[in-house]
């Protein structure tokens, strides 16, 4: 095994839970964006490979950051980014962060909890968010919402998908304070369906994680562009569809993921209720009286 681009599994940016670099990104940022995704796919895909050694995991991992960083040519994906983020001046703090990560995912399979989550999800999810803010040249003072919704969105995987990871790579994301509260081991996540021990624990993080939706509802407000403004309203929306679906569904054995259509029309609904906002919010600025006038 020689280069990331080795062990893909074939998964595209169209395959993902939330929209990525759609088209209503603006044209002149998709590439940017889209450079970003390929390189932290081939990162994850490697993170996430049954077969591959820890060893081998780690090197790979090393030799995307060399070519991230210049070091090296050999990673192609690593390459495009570090010409793309040149292009624009910008650091590749955000892609070395997503790094940091993917090593956790290789090395460490167990989280203490809530608080040692978030603190995963500082290195997992929060930098894809900064990255396109960046890349959009939003204000740091997005940054709180835009971490909050990208915790949040990282955890709602974590529960889609806790019976898998824990089945196929031994990894588990659920917090173990969160299991023992209800007198359950990992191993509760291998059985055929949750039991109902299992089913508070999973209901009571999918509502940590609203929660976290909740601090992130002005981001969408919040963002200059408009058009990125009406894509987090539509990621917003499906996140809590989503949500609603983990409340009410056993993830071990019942599907939560929206269908194709399912997803069409939660993402629509989420930019009209984003463009209603931001029209609402644009209204009132609008007639909000000037100190000094009349």
């Amino acid at each position: 095994m020689t280069v990331a681009a080795q062990v893909k599994s074939g998964k595209g940016h169209r395959d993902e839970n939330f929209p990525v670099a759609s088209r209503l990104i603006d044209r002149r940022h998709r590439g940017a964006i889209l450079a970003f995704y390929r390189f932290v796919r081939a990162a994850d895909d490697v993170a996430d490979n049954a077969s591959l050694p820890e060893a081998e995991k780690l090197a790979l991992l090393d030799q995307l950051e060399a070519g991230l960083l210049g070091a090296s040519e050999v990673e192609p994906d690593a390459v495009a980014l570090r010409r793309a983020l040149a292009e624009r001046a910008l650091s590749p703090r955000h892609a070395q962060d997503l790094l940091t990560a993917f090593r956790l995912d290789v090395t460490k399979r167990r989280y203490r909890d809530w608080e040692d989550l978030i603190g995963y999800c500082s290195y997992s999810a929060m930098p894809v968010g900064r990255f396109v803010l960046d890349v959009h040249g939003e204000s740091r003072d997005t940054w709180p919402a835009n971490d909050a919704l990208c915790a949040a969105l990282q955890i709602i995987n974590h529960l889609q998908d806790c019976a898998a990871d824990y089945r196929a790579l031994d990894r588990v994301y659920i917090p173990l304070d969160a299991l023992e509260r209800e007198g359950l081991t990992v191993e509760a996540l291998g059985r055929d369906e949750a039991s109902a021990a299992l089913g508070r624990c999973l209901r009571r993080l999918a509502e940590r994680t609203a929660a976290l939706l909740r601090d992130a509802e002005p981001l969408r407000v919040e963002v200059r562009d408009w058009r990125l403004g009406l894509e987090i309203a539509a990621i917003q929306r499906l996140a809590s569809t989503l949500i609603g679906m983990l409340l009410r569904r056993d993830p071990l054995c019942e599907r939560v993921h929206l269908t194709k259509f399912g997803f069409l029309g939660m993402s629509l609904l989420g930019m009209g209720e984003g463009l209603v906002r931001r029209t609402a919010g644009f209204s009132a600025r609008a007639r909000k009286p000037r100190i000094g006038a009349g």
